[in-house]
């Protein structure tokens, strides 16, 4: 009898659409499944949420790999009606769709208003076994929502939202830009707005509105008929306008919080004492109203304690005195309290302790009755680099701050709602936004001060990364109701502000200057520019009208990537005014200490952990640029965790217990403590645990382990085991080995290792103590190598090194039109991936029939010529020519092409000529410029070199590959040369010199040509198009382009065996060739073997076809077509000139 087999099965889950929600039901259904791997869409935060008990499950459970079947799952959380109009809710519906029509998916929604899920899923095998069960239900809400977006759209009520936005700088642009990009709003009104939103692109927006008074701003609800009303700066708020809107027009919504409520920006001493009375952390301080008091109480400090001196009120950001010494403390209460320097901002001044650590700006949405943190944030106040110079209301800010770890997002958000909790139960519901300044000590974080608004520049970094509909959000806010609003943010993406001031800010400086490069700062990809101190003229010009003038948003997949769009943006923007001068002022190192953050360590361990401490001491010292975030173990009485808990209350140290769970489970568990506290590397320190497969891939290539031998020997023993081992074998030397940690056991890739010599008489417990010397070493050495490089903290960038990354995009900027142009069927021609595409079928070619061919080449010392001319938009096309004209010989149409450039200073301009050229040289050859390569090599070339290199790649039909049928008798027809071409240039220079002749002498054989250099840089000849008709008619045998060597060395390439080439038809020389042959003294055949000679194409036909092909050159712009000669029958394949080319 047969055994019968049953079919194991993969199961796959996608999580869509759930944002920062992580409902129980679809956590316990995800962890029940055990899936192969789970994938999200906008969904983040379940991955993360699933490794915590009691799920404790990995979104890569690789333990059940060994499949034949595949089933499906897809959860979908049902979206707000605004985000399932945006584009990324109706690519979400999509897949959804996709998967209902799948026959291996079974699709299940949840539902956020009730918090169930839309079927029974209590049997997890029978929902992936038969997924028809679950999708009606899928289905129905999809067309629930449809119906209900139908409806929306029918009623104009729904739609036509007016939304006003107060205030007139940078952040009020961002907000208005975010709100009119909902489908809920019909128009945002600006008041009064800048230069920004009167010319915004999105046509919902305007200004309106002579300034941001209440009087104005309620007379202005009343006249368009707001529906929501945004307060961008604190001084409407301080002055009560919300409560002035909610008696005046109590039907529209107002997003900020109350005049009493905004005493928490308003007042820091009223905000100080709420803090100290709530307990939320704070630094210790006293308020004062009475000069003496305070004076005395300084008095009285110990000469080392350092405090901040602050006035209590509003002070435009400027109230806050950071002196060092205690005399510096004397003055500046005086110049707050006693001369007033802030006016009545000073009347209570604040004396609080100073703390330490990196500063964050941490904004909620709030409700008045609970919040939502965004992402963190981190600006830069000092007006130079270095944060040197006076403080400014913000050069630059990033988003997300890497400070603030997920662990330290949650305790933020957790202080912000408590204050928003307490706030209401003081009768002062707090609505809007709740920024708070944070520090995060050495003993945790700690709130700087409070502001009851957006900041600026922090908005332009964190409104481009909000993935849901801002409206939707605000007016939630406004009726109590956040937590029915999916709140989330882009996930993988960062964004950089650069803030672009007039030169002087933020002391005296100009105003007026026109701002030019605005529209190709906002045509380049991945860039917002968002005006602030910006004014339009009379004529419609934008022009500089306030201290910060701009501020440019870059967005990317890394900060890295947001940083060169954002700065790449700011390079191609100047304000210059009348006089010509340009005077715009920005940072240039926004971001780097961010960059150059120390790596976050977190460690595995079981024992005391001895191979830690020279590792903890490199951290401190600076040695390693690094730090310890958590430590956990298996062992409640691992002396290791005494090693984590002296490092501080900053650092996660963690007994789990693995008590009742699966491997898989406790390295869960485990793995949700390290990601928590921002590990990004792992260290397995005597750890006496064997790790599951979904850990090691979990952290693959970021967890190391040292074992103590040198690896592969002795691989899966342990502590003396191991060294009694090496004993036995009688080795003479042992050590320790740094290794990647992967499923097999001591089998990962090696890091470093550490060699001791192993003594006669040695014994287990002497050999340990040797190789546990070395451990931490050999630990150390490992970080460096894995990015915790010391030097990482003294960063070097390219620009260091005499590379400019904003210059290379600057130029990528440039070129795309260029590129753009020569977009053809099969490719279009964009430029900015790591590769270019290219669709054969929609250039119409079946693969199944097609060959392709490469081609590339130079332009040679040509260059030279161009680059002491400084005249660069033609070797381009030569570049083009010299590869192009290569794939035609073979039979094929040209495809696409990729340059390469190569220079020791890139010149913008020069190098947009360049590849301007090869765009030309494309649309001359009609194929596609789908890519190329900038490389800034100052090492390499010298300023004013560069080098060029060309690829093409061409298509044939299989069977029409030339040259093919080629016999004596055949016929050979030229094309003329343009002239020299890009070959034999080297000896051009050296006859120039030996004619005293300069590139910018007069041209000795062409009066008409101008200069000598112009004359020689007249571009290649392309033969494409000429060519072309004639290989689709297939009447040609051969061709043969006349480069290097000329007629005799390159048309004997295509000839067979056994024919000669007899030229009786050769054109006389043109008069370059002419002047050449005289200058340099060369006969016929040496001047044959060095130049084209005014033949650039060899064309080889039967002579049935001659009069055919000689009609379709015509036809195609050949007006010369010469009849060179005929093939003969010979021996050697020699091209025989029979009479005087001169």
């Amino acid at each position: 009898a047969l055994r019968s087999t049953k079919k194991a099965t993969m199961r796959t889950a996608t999580a869509v659409n759930f944002g920062t929600r992580t409902p129980d039901p679809v956590l316990t259904l995800l962890a029940s499944a055990k899936c192969y791997q789970i994938s999200t869409r906008r969904s983040m935060a379940l991955e993360l949420a699933l490794l915590n008990a009691p799920y404790r499950a990995f979104s890569n459970d690789t333990s059940n790999s060994a499949t034949t079947e595949q089933q499906n799952l897809v959860l979908y959380c049902l979206p707000s009606m605004a985000d399932y109009l945006s584009e990324s809710g109706q690519s979400d519906a999509a897949f959804v769709r996709a998967a209902i029509m799948s026959s291996t998916s079974s699709v299940v929604v949840y539902d956020p208003r009730s918090d169930k899920l839309s079927c029974d899923c209590s049997d997890v095998h029978a929902l992936f076994a038969n997924p028809a069960l679950s999708k009606s239900s899928a289905l129905g809400a999809l067309v629930e929502l449809d119906s209900t977006a139908s409806a929306l759209f029918t009623d104009n009520q729904a739609n036509n939202n007016t939304v006003i936005v107060v205030g007139g700088g940078g952040r009020e642009h961002a907000l208005a830009v975010a709100l009119a990009a909902s489908p809920l709003v019909s128009s945002v009104v600006c008041c009064p707005g800048n230069g920004g939103t009167a010319k915004e692109s999105n046509p919902k927006i305007r200004n309106q509105g002579a300034n941001q008074s209440n009087e104005t701003v309620i007379a202005l609800v009343k006249e368009v008929g707001a529906t929501l009303v945004a307060v961008g700066p604190e001084q409407p708020l301080v002055d009560g306008l919300v409560d002035a809107l909610a008696i005046e027009c109590p039907d529209v919504k107002v997003f900020g919080p109350s005049q009493a409520a905004a005493e928490l920006e308003a007042s820091k001493a009223f905000t100080k004492d709420f803090l100290e009375e709530h307990n939320i952390p704070t630094a210790k301080y006293r308020n004062f109203t009475d000069t003496e008091e305070a004076l005395a109480y300084v008095a009285a400090l110990p000469d080392a304690e350092r405090v901040v001196v602050k006035a209590s009120g509003l002070a435009a950001g400027k109230g806050v005195l950071l002196p060092e010494t205690k005399e510096e403390t004397i003055a500046a209460v005086k110049e707050i309290m006693s001369d007033k320097a802030f006016g009545n901002a000073g009347d209570t001044c604040v004396i609080e302790s100073f703390m330490t650590g990196p500063e964050a700006s941490c904004l909620a949405f709030c409700d008045g009755k609970t919040a939502v943190l965004m992402p963190a944030a981190q600006d830069h106040k000092r007006a130079l680099d270095g944060d040197q110079g006076l403080n400014t209301g913000g050069m630059g800010a990033y988003s997300p701050a890497p400070c603030v770890t997920p662990n330290l997002q949650k305790e933020i958000e957790a202080m912000c709602i408590k204050t928003v909790e307490k706030m209401a139960e003081r009768g002062t519901p707090y609505v809007g936004v709740l920024y708070a300044g944070m520090m995060l000590t050495p003993n945790g974080p700690s709130v700087l001060e409070f502001n009851c608004r957006f900041g600026d520049p922090e908005t332009q970094v964190l409104l481009p990364l909000l993935d849901c509909d801002l409206f939707e959000v605000m007016c939630a806010c406004c009726v109590g109701k956040l937590d029915s609003v999916n709140v989330r943010f882009k996930e993988n993406t960062a964004a950089a502000t650069v803030v672009c001031a007039a030169q002087g800010y933020p002391q005296k400086y100009p105003k007026g200057m026109e701002i030019i490069g605005l529209s190709n700062a906002g045509t380049m990809e991945n860039v917002k520019v968002y005006h602030a101190g910006t004014t339009l003229d009379g004529s419609g010009v934008t022009r500089c009208n306030g201290g910060r003038v701009l501020a440019v948003t870059g967005l990317g997949a890394s900060l890295q990537d947001a940083l060169k769009a954002s700065y790449g943006a700011v390079n191609s923007i100047s304000f210059v005014n009348d006089a010509g001068e340009k005077l715009l002022h920005n940072r240039t190192d926004i971001a780097k200490g961010a960059i150059s953050k120390k790596l976050r360590i977190g460690v595995l361990g079981s024992t005391r952990g001895t191979a830690l401490i020279p590792v903890i001491k490199a951290c401190a010292s600076g040695e390693l640029n690094a730090e310890i975030v958590a430590v956990v173990s298996n062992k409640s009485d691992a002396q290791i965790l005494d090693k984590g808990r002296a490092l501080g209350v900053t650092v996660k140290t963690k007994f789990i217990s693995s008590k009742g769970l699966s491997r898989e489970q406790y390295d869960a568990e485990c793995t949700s403590a390290l990601v928590g506290a921002g590990a990004e590397l792992v260290l397995l320190v005597g750890y006496m645990r064997i790790l599951s497969k979904a850990f090691c891939d979990f952290w693959a290539n970021k967890c190391i382990n040292v074992h103590p031998s040198l690896l592969p020997k002795h691989a899966g023993g342990m502590d003396l085991a191991v060294h009694q081992a090496v004993i036995d074998a009688g080795e003479s030397e042992s050590g320790c080995t740094i290794h990647m940690v992967t499923e097999a056991v001591d089998g990962g890739p090696i890091v470093v290792q550490k060699v001791v010599k192993v003594d006669g008489g040695e014994t287990a417990e002497s050999l340990k103590a040797k190789v546990q010397a070395q451990e931490g070493i050999a630990f150390i050495e490992a970080i460096t190598s894995m990015g915790g490089s010391p030097n990482k903290g003294n960063v070097m960038s390219y620009a260091d090194a005499g590379v400019s990354i904003d210059a290379g995009n600057t130029l990528v900027e440039m070129i795309k039109p260029a590129c753009k142009s020569t977009r053809r069927s099969g490719c279009d021609a964009d430029l900015g991936g790591f590769g270019g595409l290219f669709d054969l079928a929609a250039a119409g070619y079946d693969s199944n029939n097609t060959i392709l061919i490469g081609a590339t080449d130079g332009v040679g010392t040509k260059l030279r010529i161009a680059q002491a001319t400084k005249k660069h938009d033609y070797v381009g096309i030569d570049l083009v020519a010299m590869c192009v004209n290569d794939l035609i010989v073979a039979g094929g149409e040209p495809l696409f092409f990729l340059d390469y450039y190569a220079t020791g200073k890139l010149e913008v301009d020069e190098a947009a000529a360049v590849v301007k050229g090869i765009a030309e040289g494309c649309r001359q050859s009609g194929c596609g410029l789908i890519g190329g390569e900038t490389a800034e090599m100052p090492s390499m070339y010298a300023p004013g070199d560069y080098d060029l290199a060309g690829f093409s790649v061409g298509a044939v039909t299989k069977g029409d590959v030339l040259p093919k049928d080629v016999a004596a008798g055949d016929v050979l027809l030229g094309l003329p040369s343009s002239g020299i071409h890009s070959n034999g240039f080297s000896l051009v220079r050296r006859l120039l010199e030996k004619e005293n002749l300069g590139f910018d002498s007069p041209c000795p054989w062409d009066a008409n040509a101008g200069t000598v250099g112009d004359s020689l840089l007249t571009p290649t000849k392309i033969y494409v198009k000429s060519c072309l008709p004639l290989l689709k008619a297939k009447i040609l045998n051969a061709l043969a382009h006349i480069t290097g060597g000329g007629l005799l060395e390159n048309l004997p390439r295509i000839m067979p065996d056994g024919v000669d080439a007899e030229i009786t038809g050769h054109p006389s020389l043109p008069v370059v060739f002419k002047w050449m042959k005289t200058a340099s003294g060369l006969d016929d055949t040496e001047m044959l073997r060095t130049f084209n000679c005014g033949v650039g194409m060899v064309l080889i036909v039967k002579p049935d076809k001659a009069d055919q092909a000689k009609e379709l050159l015509r036809s195609a712009g050949e007006e010369v077509v010469y009849d060179l000669g005929v093939l003969v029958n010979g021996g050697s394949k020699r091209v025989i000139v029979k009479g005087d080319i001169s």
